[in-house]
């Protein structure tokens, strides 16, 4: 199949089952991995730029040639970048300083212009607090208006979860031939799981948060500690509209530690090169396995790539 541009292939990535991550652990059951990481922007969240993007220019909301804005740590940042640069829109990404810089360097590399947010007050370098965010936010608000902009708004946008609902979650459906029981994801804009979970319901797939120990605003209304590394999510906001009516039967904390550990393991025994959420993904789905799940077939998406954290500790 050719498609007409790189937004085709924005879909259909493929699924893995991590026989060998399970040995390693002792795990019974399985762990099924949705490689998302090898979409064009190396991040599930192409899926969720390009079904917000194309329906704001179906409905209007988006004129052609209009400027698009978006706070992002860049994952988000990056599928826009391709699908605006693709569809003939200027993009103006919106990054906090806490996030890699890799993300940064691949989004100006594919047209977009970056402006980059200094952290809150006591914000540690490499971790995006929900302080860190609210100021990104404050700024891509001010330049949405300053540039006369589309703002992607990917916390309240429904082409996010729609992305997921009729794209990723259906996907796995078919090609584990319905098999699996379960699906866990870290919970950043909650589009993922919000509209995954709207579809596996329909299938009796239990579906389950994952957030990080210490900022589990969304199981417990608040934050203990919200400092962690694993960027992209866990921003101690215990609201998220994609997740407000989500079917969801459980909440899973990891730390940044088992994040961390879990990523090097995926590579180690899988070669799967991705990131910290990714991580967070596998210790959830391996922490379901020894628990309310055992014995079952979990699902989980490998949110984006290893080579966006070069930088980090994660692979020090």
């Amino acid at each position: 199949m050719i498609h007409a541009s790189v937004i085709g292939a924005m879909a259909n990535s493929p699924l893995v089952e991590l026989s060998r991550v399970c040995a390693a652990l002792g795990l019974q059951g399985r762990i099924l991995a949705k490689l998302d990481y090898l979409l064009p922007g190396f991040s599930k969240k192409d899926r969720a730029a390009r079904a917000i993007i194309e329906a704001a220019r179906a409905n209007g909301s988006l004129a052609p040639g209009q400027t698009v804005v978006e706070l992002t740590s860049g994952n988000m940042g990056t599928g826009l970048a391709i699908v605006c640069g693709v569809l003939g829109h200027p993009f103006v990404a919106v990054m906090s300083a806490g996030n890699s810089i890799e993300r940064a360097r691949m989004m100006r590399a594919l047209g977009a212009e970056v402006t980059i947010v200094p952290q809150a007050k006591g914000s540690k370098p490499g971790e995006v607090s929900g302080a860190d965010l609210a100021l990104v936010d404050d700024a891509a608000q001010r330049l949405t208006v300053e540039r006369g902009a589309f703002r992607a708004d990917q916390f309240g946008h429904k082409g996010n979860p729609d992305a997921h609902e009729s794209g990723t979650a259906p996907e796995i459906w078919a090609q584990s031939n319905g098999e699996i029981t379960a699906f866990c994801d870290f919970a950043g804009s909650g589009g993922t799981l919000g509209g995954a979970a709207r579809f596996f319901a329909r299938h009796g797939v239990r579906c389950y948060v994952v957030e990080p120990d210490g900022a589990r605003a969304l199981a417990e209304g608040s934050a203990r500690y919200p400092d962690h590394p694993i960027q992209g999510g866990g921003y101690a906001m215990p609201d998220l509209a994609h997740l407000r009516e989500a079917p969801v039967t459980g909440h899973l904390a990891v730390t940044g530690g088992q994040a961390r550990d879990h990523a090097r393991l995926l590579a180690r025994t899988e070669g799967i090169f991705a990131g910290y959420s990714s991580g967070a993904n596998l210790a959830a789905a391996a922490e379901l396995l020894r628990g309310p799940e055992l014995g079952g077939c979990v699902a989980i998406v490998m949110c984006d790539s290893g080579l966006k954290y070069l930088s980090t500790d994660l692979w020090e």
